[in-house]
Protein backbone atom coordinates (compact mmCIF):
# COMPACT_ATOMS: atom_id res chain seq x y z
CA UNK A 1 0.00 0.00 0.00
CA UNK A 2 1.27 3.28 -1.17
CA UNK A 3 0.47 6.95 0.08
CA UNK A 4 -2.38 7.71 -2.73
CA UNK A 5 -3.59 3.53 -1.48
CA UNK A 6 -3.44 4.93 1.79
CA UNK A 7 -5.48 8.42 1.07
CA UNK A 8 -8.20 6.53 -0.33
CA UNK A 9 -8.61 4.06 2.48
CA UNK A 10 -8.52 7.32 5.08
CA UNK A 11 -11.13 9.30 2.70
CA UNK A 12 -13.40 6.05 2.87
CA UNK A 13 -13.35 5.47 6.36
CA UNK A 14 -13.48 8.80 7.55
CA UNK A 15 -15.66 10.17 4.53
CA UNK A 16 -13.86 13.28 3.39
CA UNK A 17 -12.09 13.79 0.07
CA UNK A 18 -9.24 11.74 -1.01
CA UNK A 19 -7.34 15.28 -1.11
CA UNK A 20 -8.23 16.10 2.21
CA UNK A 21 -6.97 12.69 3.45
CA UNK A 22 -3.84 13.32 1.15
CA UNK A 23 -3.17 16.64 3.49
CA UNK A 24 -3.98 14.76 6.69
CA UNK A 25 -1.31 12.02 5.83
CA UNK A 26 1.23 14.59 4.72
CA UNK A 27 0.77 17.20 7.41
CA UNK A 28 1.29 13.63 10.01
CA UNK A 29 4.43 12.82 8.77
CA UNK A 30 5.73 16.17 8.53
CA UNK A 31 5.25 16.38 11.80
CA UNK A 32 6.89 13.01 12.94
CA UNK A 33 9.66 14.20 11.22
CA UNK A 34 9.90 17.46 12.68
CA UNK A 35 9.79 16.67 16.29
CA UNK A 36 11.92 13.55 15.60
CA UNK A 37 14.31 15.80 14.31
CA UNK A 38 13.62 17.81 17.43
CA UNK A 39 14.71 14.92 19.15
CA UNK A 40 11.54 14.16 20.42
CA UNK A 41 10.06 10.66 20.85
CA UNK A 42 6.36 10.91 18.94
CA UNK A 43 4.48 7.60 20.49
CA UNK A 44 1.01 6.30 19.56
CA UNK A 45 0.06 4.39 22.54
CA UNK A 46 -0.74 0.84 21.05
CA UNK A 47 0.69 1.60 17.70
CA UNK A 48 4.13 2.54 17.68
CA UNK A 49 6.93 5.17 18.87
CA UNK A 50 9.14 7.03 16.55
CA UNK A 51 12.11 8.30 17.73
CA UNK A 52 15.85 9.07 16.59
CA UNK A 53 18.90 7.03 17.61
CA UNK A 54 22.34 7.95 17.86
CA UNK A 55 25.06 5.68 15.96
CA UNK A 56 28.22 5.48 16.83
CA UNK A 57 31.08 5.28 14.52
CA UNK A 58 32.52 1.83 13.97
CA UNK A 59 34.88 0.68 11.94
CA UNK A 60 34.72 -1.67 8.98
CA UNK A 61 36.79 -3.50 6.40
CA UNK A 62 35.91 -2.79 1.95
CA UNK A 63 35.81 -7.09 1.28
CA UNK A 64 37.24 -6.21 -2.04
CA UNK A 65 39.90 -4.14 -1.11
CA UNK A 66 40.42 -4.96 2.65
CA UNK A 67 40.54 -1.34 3.05
CA UNK A 68 39.54 -0.30 6.42
CA UNK A 69 37.18 2.94 6.80
CA UNK A 70 35.38 4.56 9.26
CA UNK A 71 31.54 5.02 9.03
CA UNK A 72 30.87 8.63 11.02
CA UNK A 73 28.68 8.50 13.88
CA UNK A 74 24.84 9.19 12.91
CA UNK A 75 21.75 9.81 13.86
CA UNK A 76 18.76 7.58 12.41
CA UNK A 77 15.03 7.15 12.73
CA UNK A 78 13.45 4.44 14.27
CA UNK A 79 10.40 3.32 14.42
CA UNK A 80 9.42 0.75 17.35
CA UNK A 81 5.97 -1.29 17.20
CA UNK A 82 3.59 -0.81 19.88
CA UNK A 83 2.27 -3.93 21.74
CA UNK A 84 -1.22 -4.25 20.67
CA UNK A 85 -0.07 -3.82 16.79
CA UNK A 86 2.67 -6.59 17.68
CA UNK A 87 -0.02 -8.92 18.78
CA UNK A 88 -2.93 -7.84 16.43
CA UNK A 89 -0.45 -9.09 13.57
CA UNK A 90 0.69 -12.11 15.06
CA UNK A 91 -2.77 -13.23 16.21
CA UNK A 92 -3.98 -12.88 12.54
CA UNK A 93 -0.25 -15.24 11.46
CA UNK A 94 -1.38 -17.57 14.08
CA UNK A 95 -5.09 -17.54 12.70
CA UNK A 96 -3.68 -17.82 9.07
CA UNK A 97 -1.46 -20.94 10.23
CA UNK A 98 -4.24 -22.47 11.95
CA UNK A 99 -6.31 -22.02 8.50
CA UNK A 100 -3.78 -23.70 6.89
CA UNK A 101 -3.27 -26.86 9.11
CA UNK A 102 -7.32 -26.75 9.01
CA UNK A 103 -7.15 -26.89 4.93
CA UNK A 104 -4.15 -29.85 4.91
CA UNK A 105 -6.37 -31.77 7.45
CA UNK A 106 -9.26 -31.83 4.93
CA UNK A 107 -7.38 -33.07 1.95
Amino acid sequence: MNKSDLSEELAKKAKITKKLANQVITLFTDIVREKVNEGEKVTLVGFGTFKAKYRKPKAVRNPRTEKRMIIPASRVPVFTVGKLFKEEVNNKFLHDQSELTKEEKIE
